[in-house]
């Protein structure tokens, strides 16, 4: 039933012509798929929110909840959905990792505080900078630990940040966020710095996508069918941090820049997509690992739906991509109880034979989730 109701809803969004008998029934349906979206926005965070009521660390996977937390907050308004974000800022202090000694600071890979300068500690930073500008922009505090590590970051002469496709999305948004709290013009700058180091490391112009980071670049790594080993998603990272930073950029040179990018990077993923809506986890080799998975697909989603609703995506020539992936994302990933299947376990990468069935959920895979939900929300708004 699921199915048909979404079939439904894209054929009325693409046929309906302007007749106001027809408009009035358009209008009546849209309203009532808005406010199906809201319940499944509210039945997927609702379940994740009761299924964790303690607050968890500032981690990547954690911070990435939150960024999807935060725009099922600015479509729903629910209070409950701000003050968990709000509890879980204040638990960790609102800080990253929690290093004081800046001459110990590192950006290899590391958990522990010292790593202050690795992207998967800053990405708590995205929420912390909405925190601050939802609950009244004259509390600095929130964002003085981001202000601290990024100003602190961009004094260095380093480049090499951002060596691991997950990092675009983890702080390309950070960057903008705070350029547009700070007028800070060093943020812009910085960003494309970063991101074109990142671009000499792991993006492909030919295929148009980013391997996850120099170890998989082709031909020194291969599929299990010889071909370009495209991670869906640490695609879907980059694909949605595209879009986060686009819209939060300044007209100009440097926007139309990644513009351009993100367009490519459409079009590249639009052909890899299966016919049951989802992209497999080796993006290109579909027998690699088989099957579906939820939060690559759930990013593209995302970042599809963005590009329709600004105008910058043909809606002609993607919405048809989109109803597939939505309604992957409705008929199978959601299950019953509110929970988020099909997403693959933390890793770097598609891995043969590993299992990913129903059973298997993540944070990170439920924000992703509430981003695409969310998006789609506005779309039909």
């Amino acid at each position: 039933m699921k199915s048909l109701k979404y079939s439904c809803l894209f054929l009325i969004l693409i046929l309906s012509s302007c007749k106001s008998s027809q408009n009035y029934i358009k209008t009546a349906k849209i309203e009532h798929f808005k406010a199906d979206v809201i319940g499944i926005i509210n039945k997927v965070n609702n379940h994740w929110q009761n299924t964790h009521a303690k607050p968890g660390n500032a981690f990547w996977h954690v911070s990435a909840y939150h960024t999807g937390n935060m725009e099922a907050y600015k479509v729903t308004k629910n209070d409950a959905f701000l003050q968990y974000s709000l509890d879980w800022a204040n638990h960790n202090q609102w800080m990253g990792a929690k290093g004081t000694d800046k001459s110990k600071w590192r950006y290899s890979y590391g958990e522990s505080d010292d790593f202050v300068l690795f992207g998967d500690w800053q990405i708590c930073f995205q929420t912390y900078v909405d925190l601050y500008n939802f609950t009244g922009a004259n509390d600095e505090s929130k964002i003085a630990r981001a202000l601290e590590v990024m100003e602190y970051e961009m004094s260095t002469n380093k480049n090499d940040y951002w060596w691991w496709a997950d990092g675009l999305y983890m702080v390309m948004p950070v960057m903008t966020k705070l350029y547009n709290v700070t007028g800070n013009d060093m943020y812009l700058q910085k960003l494309d710095e970063y991101l074109e180091y990142a671009n000499s490391i792991m993006y492909d112009a030919d295929a148009q996508l980013y391997y996850r980071d120099a170890k998989y670049v082709y031909p020194k790594h291969k599929s299990a069918n010889g071909k370009k080993d495209f991670w869906a998603r640490g695609d879907g990272w980059v694909f949605a941090g595209y879009a986060k930073i686009i819209q939060d950029l300044p007209d100009g040179e440097q926007k139309e820049k990644y513009i351009t990018r993100y367009k490519k990077m459409a079009e590249a993923l639009a052909n890899s997509q299966q016919a049951e809506g989802y992209w497999t986890r080796s993006i290109l080799d579909a027998e690699h690992a088989p099957g579906p998975e939820t939060s690559g697909t759930a990013f593209f989603t995302y970042g599809y739906l963005w590009g329709i609703n600004n105008d910058i995506l043909d809606t002609a020539t993607y919405l048809p991509v989109v109803k597939k992936s939505w309604e992957y994302l409705t008929t199978v990933a959601l299950q019953e109880n509110g929970a988020v299947g099909y997403v693959q376990p933390i890793g770097e990468k598609a891995i043969p034979g590993q299992v990913v069935d129903v059973n298997s959920t993540a944070d990170f895979g439920v924000g992703a989730f509430l981003l695409a939900a969310s998006e789609m929300y506005r779309f039909l708004d």
